[in-house]
């Protein structure tokens, strides 16, 4: 890997080297370096561009890296990726996409992850999205999630996407099965005129399952968001959907919570609020000595954290 694309690789999966365990590197379309290990096995797909990863039953503290990387202008792919996580593992995978965009043409991802966690499986996946360059060109990434949680499993997602993203449109659709529980929490910021669409939808079919989809963003500048959350409890459960987001400048933003319950013993809250910085927070932190700029960024941060 060259310079370029040794600095998306810390910015997306906060590593400097080879990591440990099992692996897979994409840079600009083909595999910068795969490993599997005795209990995770990746291998290519036969049929599509992309790769399968097997996680034998039982697997304990282990995880998977698989960075992509884009730092040809120009470049447009989509790849698909099948996690199956075997009964009673607990694993983390980290993934995420980094765009290096030099040029004048348009440079896309399109990332179609699908998670089987298998009975009492527990997995923390973490996703991160970056966009740099010099050049006119936009940085496209489109990621879709879909996740299938059997008896008893437990996800916990983490997707971040705070910089250099032109335009994304960000799907996740679920399903959980008894006793499963889902957790998703997005950190989201866009600025000048870029754009962003979430859209979450749950369906809770199992009795006694839980999910809870939080999702935190601040648009500056004259960039656009829409969140869009469909929570389903199709059996006895607990459901929560949750969208906070700091608006600035000429930006603009739409939430749209839908919850159904088709059963009595669905238990469903959605919650949604947008406004600007507090006066009152900008002011405290103006009289400890910060500008106006510096006291915006520290709160700003503070939010997404």
């Amino acid at each position: 890997m060259d310079a370029i694309q040794k600095t998306l690789l810390a910015q997306v999966a906060d590593l400097h080297e080879t990591p440990s365990g099992a692996y897979n590197i994409r840079a600009n379309g083909k595999s910068a370096g795969r490993a599997s290990s005795e209990n995770i096995e990746i291998r290519p797909k036969a049929d599509a561009d992309g790769i399968d990863i097997i996680i034998r039953p039982g697997t304990k503290n282990e995880s998977v890296h698989m960075p992509v990387l884009l730092s040809e202008s120009g470049l447009t792919e989509t790849v698909y990726n099948d996690f199956y996580i075997g009964e009673g593992a607990d694993v983390l995978i980290v993934a995420g996409c980094g765009i290096h965009n030099g040029g004048d043409k348009e440079s896309r991802h399109d990332g179609i992850h699908t998670f089987h966690i298998a009975k009492g499986a527990r997995l923390r996946y973490v996703e991160k999205h970056y966009g740099q360059g010099d050049g006119n060109g936009k940085n496209v990434m489109n990621p879709t999630t879909v996740i299938e949680i059997d008896e008893g499993g437990c996800m916990e997602m983490e997707t971040v996407q705070i910089k250099g993203v032109d335009s994304t449109d960000r799907i996740t659709r679920a399903t959980l099965a008894k006793d499963a529980t889902l957790t998703v929490k997005e950190n989201l910021m866009t600025h000048g005129s870029q754009t962003a669409r979430t859209e979450f939808e749950v369906n809770m079919n199992g009795e006694n399952c839980s999910a809870h989809v939080i999702s935190r963003s601040v648009a500056k500048d004259k960039s656009h968001q829409l969140f869009v959350s469909r929570v389903n409890g199709n059996a006895p459960c607990n459901g929560h959907t949750e969208c906070d987001a700091i608006i600035m400048d000429e930006a603009s933003v739409s939430a749209v919570p839908e919850i159904t319950a088709n059963v009595p013993d669905a238990s469903l809250i959605h919650e949604a609020a947008i406004g600007k910085i507090a006066g009152e927070q900008l002011m405290k932190l103006m009289s400890l000595g910060l500008s106006e700029k510096e006291a915006e960024e520290q709160i700003v941060n503070g939010f997404l954290k």
